[in-house]
């Protein structure tokens, strides 16, 4: 399974929020630091507040910042929130008009990639922002 750009980038802009904890911050410097389309980065800012994991501050002294702590912010939650699209082959659409594969009716690797999707969500739950932002120090150095 390959997450999507938008959810890299929405753990990437958490991740820098969250080193950067003590201001506000925005969007502009998040785009340059991260090579990110200002365009794509406001829809991921938006989905983030809608979430109520960041707060939006509006007007020339404005920024964004996060609106939990760090340790509050499950990995494996977030990516359920945020992925579009966990169907890892044509058969987990549902639709069988939708699905090319003539065994879908009775195949079993249907069910052994759906146990493997949910222990791979089961084990992203087991993190939060907290633990990827433990090396704090040295990640701020590469900024």
């Amino acid at each position: 399974m390959k997450l999507t750009s938008y959810t890299d980038y929405s753990l990437r802009v958490l991740i820098f929020l969250s080193l950067n904890h003590e201001r506000l911050c925005t969007s502009s410097e998040i785009s340059e630091t991260y090579m990110i389309s200002r365009n794509h980065l406001a829809k991921i800012i938006h989905q983030l507040s809608r979430l109520g994991l960041i707060e939006s501050y509006k007007g020339a002294s404005g920024g964004i910042k996060l609106a939990k702590e760090p340790k509050e912010i499950n990995i494996g939650l977030l990516i359920k929130e945020i992925e579009s699209d966990f169907n890892i082959v044509d058969c987990f659409i549902g639709d069988r008009s939708k699905s090319p594969c003539r065994l879908t009716p009775h195949c079993k690797l249907k069910s052994i990639m759906n146990e493997s999707l949910s222990l791979f969500i089961q084990n992203l739950e087991k993190y939060t922002l907290e633990d990827i932002v433990e090396n704090r120090e040295e990640l701020l150095s590469l900024f």
